[in-house]
């Protein structure tokens, strides 16, 4: 009899990298996990969460933009996507129905003290908030970035698309207090910077994900470079090379770095 175990099944996530500045200005919003939180605690990373089963409410159909043709699983993810990024940071990609411009700060201020609470406890859904404040999700903006699945080995497994975004310029992105305890708005350079000097905790699919944007000069260049990418799965396994043990994704991920030491990426 086989004594491997079975892996466990990975859950629905939604991370969303917002992106902000001029030419060769680019900087990403990220959050300090807390460090009771059972994953990534104390990691750099960008907003994000699990994709909840509320956000394929029937509902939404006729109040999301972008996901036309899309089955209900794709579009749960984007759902979840502008979600987190209200939830966690106080962003809300969303339009007043039958308007271009997206919500502004004047518009998004009481609205954030009406639902941020009740949809982080549950007690609302984003389809209860859309209807009551007659709002369409900008999930157009949402550009599908990258998919990172977690390794069948770790007991806690996600199935994570990354969506790529820019931040309206009039919202003020801040963390919630509670699943992320610091905030920061920073170049993909200097965090990969404050990395290698020890200075973070960076996971290593958000360390290739931040190596990625770096090779973008600007937002436009990066959402460009987005929307022409052909996505691949990256669904990370161990290899043991020169006495080592390597966490290794495959070659055609589209990532210049495809392996790094196991021990070192425990570490972060």
């Amino acid at each position: 009899m086989s004594d491997k175990k079975t892996p466990s099944a990975p859950v629905p996530a939604a991370t969303v990298l917002l992106l902000r500045g001029g030419e060769k200005n680019l900087e990403v919003f990220m959050v300090v996990r807390h460090q009771q939180i059972d994953f990534a605690s104390g990691a750099l990373v960008f907003p994000g969460g699990k994709v909840d089963k509320a956000d394929s409410d029937s509902r939404l159909i006729a109040r999301v933009e972008g996901c036309d043709g899309m089955d209900e699983a794709a579009r749960a993810f984007r759902v979840g996507a502008v979600r987190e990024s209200f939830e966690e940071c106080g962003v809300l990609l969303a339009r007043p129905r039958g308007s271009r411009a997206l919500v502004s700060a004047e518009q998004l201020k009481p609205m954030h003290a009406r639902w941020q609470k009740a949809l982080v406890e549950g007690k609302s859904t984003m389809a209860d908030m859309v209807e009551a404040e007659d709002l369409v999700l900008a999930c157009d903006l949402m550009v599908p970035y990258s998919h990172w699945v977690t390794p069948t080995f770790m007991p806690k497994r996600f199935d994570t698309w990354f969506f790529v975004a820019e931040a309206p310029a009039d919202h003020l992105a801040v963390h919630d207090g509670s699943e992320s305890v610091d905030s920061v708005w920073i170049s993909p350079k200097q965090a990969l910077a404050d990395l290698e000097a020890g200075k973070r905790t960076i996971i290593f699919p958000t360390r290739l994900n931040l190596m990625a944007l770096a090779e973008s000069p600007d937002v436009s260049s990066a959402l460009l470079r987005a929307r022409d990418s052909t996505i691949k799965t990256a669904l990370p396994w161990i290899e043991e090379k020169d006495g080592r043990k390597w966490l290794t994704i495959p070659e055609d991920a589209g990532y210049a770095l495809t392996r790094a030491p196991i021990d070192a990426v425990m570490r972060g």
